[in-house]
């Protein structure tokens, strides 16, 4: 990968060289670009994967996208997509590396039809997506299961770094060649990192994205339809000019600077894996007729009064078939039945099935189906349809197991990470991330602290609501080992969620046994005794965590702070007001822009009425 970065780099960057000034460039010259952007490659790559790997900077993504965007006030939106994402990050099938963190999400407010997702695995969903796509939950699986499929292969961090490597290379070139002006250059790296860097992820991520979301049990003809539904979004329905997409084929198709394929061709490759899903056998002509070995079975018609919906009926139509292909060895499996009204019925009472079983039904043609769907099957010998769906289904499970292997073997170093990440969740009260992180941990070959990991482990599913499960696994951690001070601090913090602050300042007494000079088994304590009004025993904790920790000082309540040192208080009124004063200029901001705002609508709608008068006027 680095070696291809680093020759396309130059490659691209000597093309526009004169073939006089090229061998100018002498070979140490040439050499020390590589090395340099060789260089720059492994350090933005490597700062970024740190970055990914950071629990607090993964909560801080999400928090910094939902107030800059603002947070998505229907919990329709929201219910959508917390089902969705569920479904996609339970069911489907997919590996995290070591290093990487499990998926969290958020529906923001902005109105770009759009959807990201971040090094740290934060996947930001834009209020104008969800609505863009009716909240149609197979089609959002197909571009979150895109989304999930760049945080996996971890495209951000790599297409920065491939990013950064170019824009050196290109700057090391034109630096030492003297060839063009720096505006030109810049506009040519970001056509380059466009074309050559982020453009091919794109394709990796909608294949990626149709087996995450069909192995979780999404339609295989949601991703094709969400496709088609993103153009038409973009061409007739955005209000973003920089989305527009336009309708004629020959400004379409010319050369620009999206980093992302044209919708067309996407919605023609997705098609064809749901295809390829279905043993070959299902396909959609002309986007409205569907053939079961090129034999027509039915065409749709739209279902809907206000939008023409007949291209994604069809892939919807054609993906249960798919689905029902890949998922069905045998005619048998098919169960086709009599529905006791003169036609049959079949397959299950999945959603997937239910645009299949509809068209069928409304169209009469459950013999016809029935035909098409033996005749597939007894034509799978001689083709070996399903021998080739089964090879590739065969090699995908294959990497997923060594993907898995690889996790599983993980070093001491990189599980304790894990450990320690699982705790972080812990602390942001996020106890599902945490026992994803700690099922890892114990999953693993190389677990360097079984004793800890038991007790973080507790504390997780105290966090996530099993107070008993936890308490059981923190008592099990201290009896492998009790010469550990955390080890009484976790259980200390499942015995105050449990209300049991007694045992939990036990615990704390037992830890400054253990250590006294760890700091925290002081704040524990000072917060316990706070929390049962025992005002002195509480001063005096927060004395000895200040002794310990003085530049903390922001962690000690201002009525016990004030008392123990009068300069950090003063500084925290300071920080405080500073703060108040922000808040209020940012309130005193949004009521003026909100009024603004206000007043252009009512412009516009005085303006409209005054046009409609003069109308009816003229009428």
């Amino acid at each position: 990968m680095l070696a291809v970065c680093i020759s396309g780099t130059i490659g691209l960057g000597t093309a526009f060289l004169p073939a006089g000034r090229a061998e100018a460039v002498d070979a140490w010259a040439v050499a020390a670009q590589s090395l340099g952007v060789y260089a720059a490659y492994k350090s933005s790559l490597s700062s970024i994967l740190a970055l990914g790997n950071d629990v607090s900077a993964q909560v801080q993504s999400a928090r910094q996208d939902l107030k800059e965007n603002g947070e998505d006030g229907n919990h329709h939106d929201w219910d959508v997509v917390n089902r969705v994402m569920r479904q996609l990050v339970n069911k489907g099938q997919y590996v995290l590396r070591t290093n990487s963190l499990p998926f969290i999400w958020g529906v923001n407010n902005s109105s770009d039809f759009n959807a990201s997702c971040f090094p740290t695995d934060y996947v930001s969903i834009n209020r104008a997506l969800v609505r863009g796509l009716e909240c149609d939950e197979d089609e959002l699986a197909a571009v979150l299961g895109h989304e999930m499929t760049h945080g996996i292969e971890q495209h951000s961090a790599k297409n920065y770094a491939k990013a950064v490597a170019q824009y050196y290379g290109m700057s090391f070139l034109n630096m030492d060649a003297g060839l063009m002006d720096w505006n030109k250059l810049n506009a040519l790296a970001n056509y380059s990192i466009a074309k050559n860097v982020t453009l091919p992820t794109e394709y990796d991520a909608d294949a990626g994205g149709f087996y995450i979301m069909t192995s979780a049990g999404f339609n295989p003809g949601g991703p094709a339809a969400a496709m088609y539904r993103m153009a038409y979004y973009l061409t007739y329905e955005t209000r973003n000019v920089l989305e527009y997409q336009d309708p004629d084929d020959k400004k379409k198709n010319q050369e620009n600077f999206s980093d992302h394929p044209e919708t067309e061709l996407r919605e023609k490759r997705l098609a064809q894996m749901m295809t390829d899903y279905g043993c070959g056998h299902v396909t959609v002509k002309d986007r409205k007729t569907v053939c079961i070995d090129g034999q027509d079975l039915l065409t749709v018609d739209l279902t809907r009064d206000d939008y023409d919906n007949t291209v994604e009926n069809a892939y919807y139509v054609a993906g249960g078939l798919a689905k029902a292909f890949h998922d069905c060895d045998s005619l048998e499996a098919w169960n086709f039945r009599d529905d006791g009204e003169g036609g049959l019925n079949f397959l299950t009472s999945d959603r997937v099935y239910k645009p299949l079983q509809d068209f069928v039904s409304v169209q009469h043609l459950g013999s016809r189906l029935q035909e098409l769907v033996q005749n597939a099957y007894a034509g799978e010998a001689a083709t070996g349809a399903r021998t080739k769906m089964k090879e590739a289904e065969a090699a995908r499970q294959q990497e997923l197991s060594a993907a898995k292997a690889e996790v599983a073997a993980a070093d001491e170093k990189t599980v304790k990470k894990m450990r320690e990440n699982g705790d972080a969740y812990s602390d942001y009260g996020m106890g599902k991330q945490a026992l994803w992180e700690l099922g890892r941990v114990f999953a693993a070959k190389h677990m360097d602290n079984e004793a800890e990991s038991y007790v973080i482990r507790g504390r997780a599913k105290a966090v996530d609501g099993d107070y008993t499960g936890g308490l059981a696994d923190a008592d099990q951690g201290l009896a492998l080992d009790d010469k550990n001070a955390y080890n009484f601090l976790n259980r200390a913090d499942i015995y105050r969620m449990l209300g049991n602050r007694e045992a939990a300042l036990a615990d704390c007494q037992s830890a400054m046994k253990v250590d006294a000079e760890n700091p925290y088994s002081y704040l524990m304590s000072a917060e316990i005794e706070d929390e049962m009004n025992r005002k002195d025993e509480a001063l005096e904790s927060y004395q000895k965590f200040y002794k310990l920790r003085p530049a903390a000082f922001r962690r000690i309540p201002s009525e016990y702070l004030q008392k123990i040192s009068e300069k950090d208080y003063k500084t925290w009124q300071k920080e405080q007001a500073e703060k108040e004063k922000a808040r209020l200029e940012a309130w005193k901001k949004k009521q003026k822009e909100k009024t603004a705002q206000t007043a252009k609508t009512e412009k516009t709608e005085a303006s409209a009425k005054t046009e409609k008068d003069q109308q009816n006027r003229k009428k």
